[in-house]
This record gives C-alpha cells, structure tokens and sequence, in this order.
C-alpha cells in the first residue's frame, strides 16, 4: 500500500503548523504497508514542554479547521510526548531527549520517507 492524497494533504497542513511554531526536524515516514490502518506519521521535535504543548496545539487546530477528526491524543499533560492521531497521519511531537530516547527512526526504518514541503518563508523588507 501506499499512503493516499488525502494523508499528503494533512501532512502538509501539519508540518507547516509545526513549522509556524518553531518545530524542528521534521521527519514523515509512509507506514501504510506495516499498518494498515495508518499512512504516515509525521515526527516533529520541540526545544521545551512549552514548545511541544504549542507544537502539538496548532497542528491539531489546524487539521481540525481543514474538517479531519480527531481520534486521539495522548501525552498532552506532560509534553514531553504528544501524539495525535487523525486517522491516516500520527503526529508524534517529541521534547528532544524523548526523541533520541525512543528512536522512533530506528524502529521504523524500513519505510520510505514522505517528503516535508514547507512553506517559503516570508521576505524580509528592507
């Protein structure tokens, strides 16, 4: 299987949500041959609690403005790990040691990479 159009879409809506809030290392793997039930997980680091808790907010603000239901989201509390799922795309948002700690890249590294498009940023004026 390969992830569907509509999971680029929210794809694409939630790294530009993770990126407006200053989320780094984006990283989108197509997990649909091992999961059937899920195409992509999107992996976002934040530098704090705080970061993450923001990271993880607008994403999931976003995708709820484009008309995706949530499911579920685990970890908000602590943030140091929140992940929320929207059916095809999981969004896990990590503090940096979690990250590196859990190694999510390893464990999932037979699957292919989806490219991240993020928006341009804006032109300074002079």
């Amino acid at each position: 299987m390969v992830a569907s159009a509509q999971s680029h879409d929210m794809l694409q809506i939630a790294a530009a949500a993770a990126d407006a809030k200053g989320g780094e290392d984006l990283v989108a793997l197509d997990v649909s041959e091992p999961l059937p039930l899920v195409d992509i997980f999107l992996l976002v680091t934040g530098r704090s609690e705080r970061n993450v808790a923001a990271i993880a907010d607008e994403i999931e603000d976003k995708l709820l403005e484009a008309g995706h239901k949530r499911l579920r989201r685990e970890g908000r509390q602590e943030s140091r790990w929140v992940l929320i799922d929207f059916g095809d795309l999981v969004v896990h948002v990590f503090h940096e040691e979690e990250r590196v700690y859990y190694g999510l890249e390893r464990l999932w590294k037979d699957c292919p990479l989806v490219p991240v498009e993020l928006p341009a940023p804006a032109a300074a004026e002079d």
